[in-house]
């Protein structure tokens, strides 16, 4: 069978939470992933480069769109002279896939590996020399695909969420008992029947509008603070407006994409804030991942003093560049 394209009705103007740079050059592509969705996707290209170069596919965070976080990365790792793609996920962005606004541990998983076909058949792209960077719930996906897909030569994750653990634990394993995930899915399916009924998908809803108030946590201000302001707003953005579908996530809870971390040979850097309330996944993640694992000389867990969640989203000065770029210069 033959893989098609679907043709999308891309935004040409510039339209991205960061500027332009004028050290690389920007075009829209499309590539479709195994399950026939077509991904839109940000191709930035350092200026005056020659031959085949090292290429990195970005995503993320949850909930977000290539025109905030993913697209900054890509860019600014374009003009470190790598090739650079920041994507959409399927259901959400620009992509195609109906019906909109779902998230699947595997479809997700996909996606990152579709970027990897795209970057491998590209003329100016050494195909044994890609690597991702997945952001926030994207980080979770990018080592699920570094677990799989032997192509990824090195992993960056950055302020990662493992969406599994969130989704059947609750923040900080709060409801971490089978008492409370059977609560939760019986919520979820009663959800499901009704909207069955009504032939149509409700929106869990995005950050509360602002300012949050003043009884939430702070990383519930953290966000708002992000995804509701001129900072990070994108009117595609999940996050910042209506949120995922109700039950557009409810697969993670027992779907845990990290199985087989311990697994990856390839290189793996992830970074977090030390402050972040999501600290922890990347902690417990990459304890995980070095267990009974050979292959831990190219493993590191980089922690940033100080820094909160989504610090690591567009604070240039916090956001370690330098090293990402020594890494993936290492690695690739």
């Amino acid at each position: 069978m033959m893989m098609r394209t679907e043709d999308l009705t891309l935004t040409q103007e510039w339209d991205k939470t960061f500027p332009k740079s004028e050290q690389v050059n920007h075009k829209k592509v499309t590539f479709t992933n195994r399950y026939g969705i077509t991904l839109a996707a940000d191709l930035y290209t350092p200026k005056k480069t020659q031959g085949k170069l090292a290429a990195i596919a970005v995503c993320g965070p949850f909930g977000a769109v290539k025109e905030q976080a993913s697209g900054l990365y890509a860019q600014t790792m374009a003009e470190r002279g790598f090739l650079t793609i920041a994507f959409d996920p399927s259901f959400t962005g620009e992509s195609s896939g109906q019906p909109r606004y779902m998230a699947s541990p595997d479809i997700n998983t996909e996606d990152f590996q579709a970027a990897v076909d795209f970057l491998s058949v590209q003329e100016n792209v050494d195909p044994e020399k890609i690597g991702i960077i997945g952001i926030c719930g994207w980080g979770g996906m990018a080592l699920n695909a570094a677990a799989l897909d032997t192509r990824i030569k090195a992993t960056v994750t950055s302020t990662m969420y493992d969406m599994s653990r969130v989704n059947a634990n609750g923040y900080f394993d709060e409801a971490d008992s089978a008492d409370a995930r059977y609560e939760m899915k019986k919520s979820l399916n009663a959800v499901r029947t009704e909207e069955y009924k009504k032939g149509a998908y409700s929106r869990a809803g995005g950050c509360l509008p602002y300012p949050a108030p003043e009884e939430v946590p702070f990383f519930v201000k953290d966000y708002n603070a992000y995804y509701k302001t001129e900072r990070g707003y994108h009117a595609r953005s999940l996050n910042s407006n209506d949120g995922w579908n109700t039950i557009g996530t409810m697969s993670f809870i027992n779907q845990p994409i990290l199985q087989y971390s311990n697994e990856i040979r390839s290189a793996v850097l992830m970074i977090h804030g030390e402050k972040a309330h999501s600290c922890y996944f990347s902690r417990d993640a990459f304890a995980n991942m070095i267990k009974e694992n050979p292959y831990t000389e190219n493993k590191e867990l980089f922690l940033i003093p100080g820094a909160v969640h989504t610090d690591l989203y567009d604070q240039v000065d916090v956001i370690p560049f330098q090293k990402i770029e020594t890494f993936f210069q290492k690695y690739l």
